[in-house]
C-alpha cells in the first residue's frame, strides 16, 4: 500500500493511473479499479440526477483523463466490459475482498476514518493499492479527514509507504505552483493570528 500526498498539480493521480495500466499490461494484476469518494464541493449522489453511471462519471472524470493519456478510448471500453477495469464510488468497495488488482483511491483527502478503515481492509492477495489525495482540500462537511490522521496510525506498518509531494514537485503551469504557495502563506498567517490571540486572551487571564 503506497500513499501519495500532496498538493494539487504533483502528479498523484497520473502517477498512480500509469502504474496500474503497467501493471494490467504486463499481468501483474488481473484488473484495475478506481474508486474516489463521491462527496465533492457539497454534492452528494443522491441529489444528482441520472442513473449510477451517469452520477459517477463527473466525480471519475479526472480517473478518466489519466487513462485517455495512456490507452485508446476503444480499447479503455474493451477492457471495462470484460471487468479488467473497474469504476465506483468508494461506497460500492464495502463487503468485497480486492484479490488480483491495483487499486487507486483518488482523493483520499474527503474520507472519513471509517471510510479509510472500510478501503485498506478491502485489500486482498496479490494486490496493490495506492491512496492519492490532498489534506488542504477537503471537502467534508466536518472537516475531519480519514487521510489527514492515518500517517499517525499506519506510519512503521511493514508494507505502508507514504510518499509526500511539495509544491516543487507541482508539473501544471507554473501559476499553480505560485497560487499554492499564496494559500500556504495565508493559512500561516492566520495560524499565527489565532495563535498571537491565543496568548494574548492568556495572559489576559
Amino acid at each position: 500500500i503506497v500513499f501519495s500526498i500532496g498538493p494539487a498539480g504533483t502528479g498523484k493521480t497520473y502517477l498512480a493511473v500509469a502504474m496500474a495500466i503497467d501493471y494490467l499490461k504486463k499481468e501483474k494484476v488481473k484488473r484495475i479499479i478506481l474508486t474516489r469518494p463521491a462527496v465533492e464541493a457539497g454534492e452528494e449522489l443522491g441529489f444528482l440526477p441520472g442513473d449510477i453511471q451517469a452520477k459517477v462519471s463527473p466525480y471519475l472524470r479526472p480517473l478518466y483523463d489519466a487513462i485517455f493519456d495512456m490507452i485508446p478510448a476503444t480499447e479503455f471500453e474493451k477492457l471495462t466490459e470484460h471487468g479488467r477495469i473497474e469504476m465506483a464510488p468508494l461506497a460500492f468497495m464495502r463487503g468485497r475482498t480486492l484479490n488480483n488488482s491495483f487499486v487507486i483511491l483518488d482523493e483520499a483527502q474527503n474520507t472519513t476514518s471509517i471510510q479509510m478503515k472500510m478501503f485498506l481492509t478491502r485489500l486482498g492477495f496479490n494486490s496493490k493499492a495506492v491512496i492519492t489525495g490532498d489534506i488542504t482540500q477537503v471537502d467534508l462537511e466536518d472537516g475531519v479527514s480519514g487521510l489527514a490522521s492515518v500517517h499517525a496510525i499506519l506510519n512503521g506498518v511493514r508494507g505502508i509507504s507514504f510518499v509526500n509531494l511539495k509544491k516543487a514537485d507541482v508539473v501544471r503551469h507554473p501559476l499553480v505552483a505560485r497560487i499554492i504557495e499564496a494559500y500556504e502563506q495565508d493559512e500561516l498567517r492566520r495560524v499565527r493570528a489565532r495563535n498571537a490571540q491565543q496568548d494574548t486572551s492568556h495572559n489576559e487571564g
